[in-house]
């Protein structure tokens, strides 16, 4: 008869777990997303943003493009909250009113950090060329070189309209990797600074927010200062401990 023989674990306790995790940073309660780009163009699309951002044509704008579609004019409920013992604080609570949305189509200097943009209802090309054609009227007979992404209204198969505009020239991040145009930093200070946790009664109410906050951005606009001369794709982490990293 077969001798079995039995091996002993040591005993873990729950606390050693978690204090394992923390060091680790490892948060089970977060959900983390993660998008990786499989452009087989990557490392030339790249180059070629870059070498725009590290040295500039002479004579020449830069622009970076993007919209951001959407924004939510929210009517949040706030007010005054009085505790059970007596003091009160104030706040907002998590309901709220629609108001309609507005689309804010926006070109980013990198030259001078000054920001031009306009809003529509929507976002289709018919918007995107409307204001393409604004920012050509302000540079009449200069060289532009425009940084998008690859969304749809930004590539036709034929594009008529970059074709009559001999001094426009579009470069496109590669993709999956938009965090490479400029505006989207600017997008994100605009968000924290003039539409978290806002409110506001009507749409039209919104867009005048958004339209002050860049008329004041602008009067002590400053570039994006951009040192990484080469960008390389990324790809996923062969263990979850390393996600953060």
């Amino acid at each position: 008869m077969q001798k079995v023989q039995y091996i002993t674990l040591p005993v873990v306790s729950v606390d050693h777990v978690w204090r394992i995790l923390r060091k680790h940073g490892i948060h089970l309660q977060r959900q983390r997303s993660w998008c990786i780009s499989t452009d087989p163009q990557f490392a030339q699309k790249a180059a070629d943003v870059v070498g725009l951002y590290i040295n500039p044509p002479e004579n020449a704008v830069v622009l970076c493009v993007d919209e951001k579609p959407h924004i939510q004019a929210l009517e949040r409920a706030q007010g005054w909250l009085r505790l059970p013992n007596g003091k009160a604080i104030t706040g907002r609570s998590h309901e709220y009113r629609r108001h309609g949305t507005t689309t804010l189509f926006a070109a980013f200097d990198i030259l001078t950090g000054l920001v031009k943009a306009d809003q529509f209802k929507r976002r289709r090309r018919r918007e995107f060329l409307e204001f393409m054609n604004q920012i050509v009227a302000e540079y009449a007979d200069t060289e532009i070189h425009v940084v998008l992404d690859n969304l749809n209204t930004h590539k036709p198969k034929n594009d008529r309209w970059l074709s009559r505009h001999k001094n426009v020239h579009f470069h496109y991040t590669p993709t999956h990797a938009s965090w490479m145009n400029q505006v989207e930093t600017w997008f994100s200070i605009l968000s924290r600074s003039a539409l978290h946790g806002a409110s506001f009664t009507s749409s039209a109410q919104l867009r005048q927010a958004i339209d002050d906050f860049i008329a004041t951005y602008n009067e002590n606009a400053d570039p994006f200062e951009w040192t990484k001369t080469v960008v390389r794709p990324k790809g996923l982490k062969r263990h979850y401990a390393d996600v953060c990293k």
